[in-house]
């Protein structure tokens, strides 16, 4: 198999020659067809995540097609497509999991940071943390949903029920959330760098509502904001924007520090919340109302070598919607 490793933090990832994986009990070999680049992965190799285990194959939004089965495998079978998410495995034993709460495992296994990921063309995953993917006939179509859509279902699960939704920072999962809002019925306010023209021509054209730059004031209050660019700053600016009781979800794994703000920015019952990782249950949830939405994700391919260059483009926000790596 071909990878790209990172052995040394904030380095550029390397190209290596492997064996072939070999699945153990309850594992599969996945030939990779897809792999999306997600902001998670720039955290990865900067150093962010104090969880990151070297060296390791970064890539958490998978796709491919199960090729070998390990010793107890009978969910799946050889030649199915499945795709592979961020959280890779759960203890099953802890407080967290005995509730129903596997996000929030106290000994979790994360995809392409404490377990090789799919920045390669072979990789192995649990069988019990991948999804079946039939009907997703585009591969590199369906790997943004294996994280970025994933993480924007479950903000918006806490987000919930109110009718105008802001997004902040609006790359791939805002793309991908905008179009199930739109589908719900809902109103989509997009929030960009000031003068980011083209992300915010790109939100109008899959339904928002109104597009402006994050320190604009949008022209009704939002029931809730949820903000997928890792800057704290943007919490306040959030705050502002949302109604009495509304909430502010932070949906990214890492974030700059929220600045200190008027204390009446959070009065009057407004909330602030944080996404961790995702369950099963929200993954099975979404991929049906993917289907449903007729999601349709933008995306730029990038073979896997030039995986450098993809997160180089991602860090500058150099391309609309998602990266995705094709080996």
């Amino acid at each position: 198999m071909k990878a790209m490793v990172l052995r040394t933090l904030r380095t550029p990832l390397a190209l290596e020659e492997r064996p072939d994986p070999v699945p153990g009990a309850g594992e599969v070999s996945v030939r990779v067809e897809a792999c999306a680049v997600c902001r998670t992965d720039l955290h990865v190799v900067d150093g962010d995540l104090p969880e990151v285990r070297l060296p390791v194959i970064p890539g958490h939004e998978i796709v491919g097609i199960v090729e070998r089965l390990g010793d107890g495998v009978t969910s799946l079978a050889i030649g199915q497509r499945v795709g592979i998410p961020w959280l890779g495995h759960t203890c099953g034993h802890c407080a967290y999991c005995l509730e129903d709460s596997e996000n929030l495992c106290d000994h979790p296994q994360f995809t392409g940071c404490t377990r090789d990921g799919g920045f390669a063309t072979h990789v192995i995953a649990a069988a019990d943390f991948t999804f079946p993917m039939e009907g997703f006939d585009d591969p590199a179509a369906a790997a943004p949903l294996m994280c970025a859509g994933l993480i924007g279902w479950r903000s918006l699960k806490m987000a919930g029920e109110g009718k105008r939704i802001g997004l902040y920072g609006f790359g791939a999962a805002a793309h991908i959330l905008a179009q199930v809002l739109a589908w719900q019925g809902r109103e989509v306010y997009a929030f960009t760098r000031a003068g980011d023209r083209a992300s915010q021509d790109h939100a109008r054209r899959l339904g928002a509502t109104w597009a402006g730059a994050s320190e604009d004031k949008p022209p009704q209050a939002l029931d809730a904001a949820i903000i997928f660019a890792p800057v704290g700053e943007l919490v306040p600016l959030a705050l502002r924007a949302t109604r009495k009781g509304g909430r502010v979800v932070c949906g990214g794994i890492h974030m700059s520090d929220i600045p200190a703000f008027p204390y009446r920015l959070l009065w009057e019952e407004r909330h602030i919340l944080s996404v961790a990782n995702l369950t099963r249950q929200d993954g099975h949830e979404f991929l049906k109302i993917a289907q449903a939405a007729r999601i349709s994700t933008t995306i730029k391919r990038y073979p896997l070598e030039a995986a450098n260059r993809a997160l180089d483009d991602l860090r500058h926000g150099r391309f609309q919607g998602a990266a995705v790596l094709v080996p």
